[in-house]
């Protein structure tokens, strides 16, 4: 076989949202940080074509690259490709790369638990993993510090009126809708209905709301639209459905871990849940993250909690990409038919 490039990925999911992870072929990027490094490949675009793009890749993969971490305290570092963003953070992302990491060998496993430190684009990340048998069983992340946004905000978006609306940040940001109030009742077969008003909602959000974070001025917008039910009781606590839209218009098949993160903020800003209580939340394919506030802190000078998320993942294949010299679409294609259009 002949190919201009060779790139060894290993598949995975968290709860079933795709996090593959590049794990050879590809020379770190360029930039003295990680978040210099992830904004090169946003703006250069050829590797997140080439692996994201039909017919290598679609709109329901993320991939990750592994690279050398900055930080000396981390072990490993990884930038998250999404398929608009290339975001500081990601919860189901980042329960792959530990996965990925442990049960390949690339980072020795130690059992009952093994503890790491990973590099995000938006900070260091304390990873623990409950391991038996040479598996990682479940991945606990303590999340970059998050908060809530605006609350109540009123939000006009076309064909559906005037809607309340929350922000937050869970180490990426949201504005987050009652799912309840908009009719869904949060099951697998809405999902294309809630996709396509998430994303006129997130591009409203943008439009008439906007977002900044009060430490990175690079991150001026609003990423994700969560549908959320209100919590309800359960036996380990507050639970909760959630849908999260993921630019250009697809939801994420796990709970989402930065939602996780960013509803727990909004949770603790109207004194819903307190230090130490777990939250569970369920996807649209019924999988589940859990997540509790072990800290409390500021960022900017705005109270932020420090969450733990925690949900699994597994591994679910390995391949290599190649490139012919004379395909004619060396960094493949995008077709509306798969691949949404954004409002």
């Amino acid at each position: 076989m002949r190919s201009k490039h060779a790139i060894q990925i290993v598949g995975c999911h968290a709860e079933g949202e795709v996090g593959d992870v590049i794990i050879g072929g590809v020379a770190p990027p360029p930039g003295e940080t990680l978040w210099e490094q992830a904004r090169w490949i946003d703006q250069d675009r050829t590797l997140r074509d080439f692996v994201l793009n039909e017919p290598r890749g679609g709109v329901f993969r993320h991939i990750n690259l592994l690279v050398p971490p900055k930080d000396p305290r981390a072990q490993m570092g990884f930038i998250i490709m999404e398929p608009e963003h290339t975001p500081p953070m990601s919860g189901s992302n980042s329960i792959c790369v530990a996965t990925v990491l442990l049960d390949t060998g690339i980072i020795a496993m130690q059992e009952p638990e093994t503890h790491m430190v990973l590099e995000a684009p938006g900070g260091v990340i304390d990873v623990r993993a409950q391991c038996a048998h040479g598996k990682a069983q479940r991945i606990f992340v303590r999340n970059v510090p998050s908060f809530a946004g605006q609350l109540d905000a009123a939000l006009d978006v076309g064909g559906v009126g005037r809607l309340r609306v929350d922000t937050a940040y869970g180490g990426d940001s949201f504005v987050v809708v009652d799912a309840n109030a908009m009719g869904f009742e949060m099951a697998a077969h809405e999902a294309r209905d809630i996709a396509e008003l998430g994303a006129r909602i997130t591009a409203a959000a943008n439009a008439q709301l906007g977002f900044s974070h009060p430490e990175n001025p690079d991150w001026r917008h609003i990423s994700f639209c969560l549908f959320a039910t209100p919590p309800k009781s359960g036996p380990d606590g507050p639970e909760v459905y959630h849908a999260v839209v993921i630019e250009p218009g697809k939801i994420d098949r796990s709970p989402t871990g930065t939602a996780v993160s960013a509803q727990l903020a909004l949770m603790h800003k109207r004194d819903q849940i307190a230090q130490g209580v777990m939250l569970t939340a369920r996807s649209l394919i019924g999988s589940q993250f859990q997540g509790q506030i072990v800290d409390q802190t500021s960022v900017g000078g705005h109270p932020a909690i420090v969450p733990e998320i925690s949900g699994r993942a597994w591994i679910t294949d390995t391949r290599q990409l190649l490139l012919d010299p004379d395909d004619p679409w060396p960094r493949g294609y995008r077709v509306n038919d798969t691949w949404p259009t954004m409002p």
